[in-house]
């Protein structure tokens, strides 16, 4: 699947949905049916780990910053991402949190709730 490039509503809306999945939703635990995703295991390395998923999650909030969203918006975003990487830093407590804590999944939820009373043209009608 190819995502799209451009900066419309409807292209955001798909980037950031396909990377929060990618980070909190990627593969299913056996046994337990629990979703896991990069963010859990690449925060398994200790400090590159979790300056990658940062990194990726900073993403998510400059494609909502390309949104026009407000400055509170942002801020509540990036807070997220900020309070996510500094549980994650801590060996053993913040890979645990990290199955727990989504901070993508939330901002994605920010983003699409701004999408879809902002940019009506790009709703996704689930059926």
């Amino acid at each position: 699947m190819q995502l799209p490039t451009g900066t419309d509503a409807a292209s955001v809306r798909a980037r950031v949905t396909m990377m929060e999945k990618l980070l909190e939703r990627s593969f299913v635990i056996p046994g337990v049916n629990f979703p896991v995703g990069l963010d859990a295991l690449i925060g398994l390395v200790p400090v590159l780990g979790d300056i990658v998923t940062t990194a990726m999650g900073a993403y998510i909030v400059w494609e909502a910053r390309n949104l026009g969203m407000s400055r509170w918006k942002l801020a509540r975003m990036g807070l997220n991402v900020l309070f996510d990487t500094a549980i994650g830093v801590i060996p053993v407590v913040g890979d645990a949190a990290d199955l727990l804590f989504r901070s993508n999944t939330g901002n994605l939820k920010i983003i699409l709730k701004h999408i879809d009373k902002h940019h009506p043209e790009a709703r996704v009608i689930k059926g």
